[in-house]
This record gives structure tokens, C-alpha cells and sequence, in this order.
């Protein structure tokens, strides 16, 4: 075990020897430091990624055998900190952590903003009608349901049921809200047709920031504190004195789990 940490450690010297532009690699660790918003916020960039959508199954085999090298100290000579934090980069976008298995590509983070475009538009649509906004507050529901499942943390199983009943709730909350308020809206006598439009198109936000609350309390619990998150997104693990003082006072926690997806 010795053997294979002081091999790793002279892996990644070497490779910190052969590129400058790159933080040193750590295995599993974020490439950029998590102390500070900037770090934290080209952590999330790095994470919701869209050109990894793109990666060929060659190319995810090889970011494999990098990190596998890497691991065992095999890494060959020449080898940069960047094509390590690279490999990682795409294995993580790919592959669940815990699975081990590849995420349906409209459900990896890194597909969520290209594939959930298209749905937040359909929710803006001016004049919808009955059915299209229940279409369209279902597809959205669903969408993220699916998202949740494909991320969840599977080191600690939930039965199907949970994530049914999140669903299920998610997606009547949306509809009832949507439909209901759309109604409201055109039985206000007192809008103007321009005033109207404008109402409904903030519609769909109380419908989604509901159905989002209802799906939190019937499905699987967040991450707390010193506690392992039920739905992550490669969630990773920060001492508390390494937060921010406000954030830090909020717990008596030594770390905590935080989500690096969402």
C-alpha cells in the first residue's frame, strides 16, 4: 500500500515537472481550490462541460487507462498535469462514480443546459393551451427526474418507490400550479391583453419552484453536514475550517459533503 502511494506521488512529480500550466494532480481531488468562489465557480464550468458530450469511446478507454495508470504508478514518462486533470475531467462527466457505469447523455450534468434549453423555452411559449402546458411542465419534470435518478448516490440504495412517489408529486404539483394559475390569469378581467401576456410568462417559475419543493420531501434527503448526499452529482468532502466564515459558523461539523453538480 506504501509502495503504491510513494509510486503515485513520484507519478505526479513527474508529471508536474512536464507542465507548469496545470496545479499539480491529485486523484479525485477538484483541479481548482474549493476555498473560494472563483475556484468553486470554474469547478462547476469544468463540470457542466458540454464539448465532453462529444468525447469518443476511445477517448474515454484512454482517460480511463491514464487514471488506472496513474493509480498503480505504471503512468509512462512524459505524461502532463494537464492530460491527467483531463482524463479525470472526462471520466467524471462520463462514468457514475459509483457505478462505475455510463449516464445517459441528456442526463449527464454536462448535457443538462443543451438538452434543458430547449424545455425552458417551451415553458415561456406565449398563449399556451391546456395541453401544451401540461406537456410541457411534465417534460420538464420529468427531465430532471431523470437527471436526479441517473446521478443518485448508489453506495447507499433507495428503494424505486422513493423516487416514484418524488416524481409522481413533482409532476401533479407542476401541472395543478401551471394550469391553475393560467386560468386565474385569463378569468382577470382587469388585464389588459398586453398585461396578460406578461403575467403568464412568469407562470411556469412558481410551478417549477413548487413541484422542486415537493420533490425534495417526498423523494431521497439531501446531504447534511458530515453525512453522505442520497442524490449527487460526484459529491466531494471540505473541511469546515476551509469555508467562509458565515458558512463555517452554520455548522459544529469537522467537514462537510457538499454536492459538486447541482
Amino acid at each position: 500500500m506504501a509502495d503504491t502511494a510513494t509510486t503515485a506521488s513520484a507519478a505526479a512529480a513527474s508529471a508536474a515537472s512536464t507542465s507548469t500550466d496545470a496545479p499539480p494532480f491529485q486523484l479525485g481531488k477538484p483541479r481548482f481550490q474549493q476555498t473560494s468562489f472563483y475556484g468553486r465557480f470554474r469547478h462547476f464550468l469544468d463540470i457542466i462541460d458540454p464539448r465532453t458530450l462529444f468525447v469518443t469511446e476511445r477517448r474515454l478507454r484512454e482517460a480511463v487507462q491514464l487514471l488506472e495508470d496513474y493509480k498503480h504508478g505504471t503512468l509512462r514518462p512524459g505524461v502532463t498535469n494537464e492530460q491527467l486533470w483531463s482524463a479525470q475531467k472526462i471520466k467524471q462527466a462520463i462514468l457514475h462514480p459509483d457505478t462505475n457505469e455510463k449516464i445517459f447523455m441528456p442526463f449527464r450534468m454536462s448535457g443538462y443546459i443543451p438538452f434543458g434549453t430547449p424545455i425552458v423555452v417551451g415553458l415561456l411559449l406565449p398563449n399556451q393551451t391546456l395541453a401544451s402546458t401540461v406537456f410541457w411542465q411534465w417534460l420538464n419534470q420529468s427531465h430532471n427526474a431523470c437527471v436526479n435518478y441517473a446521478n443518485r448516490n448508489a453506495t447507499k440504495p433507495s428503494p424505486a418507490s422513493k423516487f416514484i412517489q418524488g416524481y409522481l408529486g413533482a409532476v401533479i404539483s407542476a401541472v395543478s400550479i401551471a394550469v391553475g394559475l393560467n386560468v386565474l390569469v385569463q378569468k382577470a378581467n382587469k388585464f389588459t391583453p398586453a398585461t396578460r401576456l406578461l403575467v403568464q410568462r412568469f407562470v411556469p417559475f412558481p410551478a417549477v419552484g413548487a413541484a422542486g419543493d415537493g420533490a425534495d420531501a417526498s423523494g431521497p434527503p439531501h446531504a447534511h453536514p458530515g453525512a453522505p448526499s442520497n442524490r449527487h452529482v460526484h459529491a466531494g468532502e471540505i473541511e469546515t475550517s476551509q469555508l467562509e466564515p458565515e458558512i463555517a459558523r452554520a455548522t459544529s461539523s469537522r467537514t462537510v459533503v457538499y454536492n459538486k453538480g447541482l
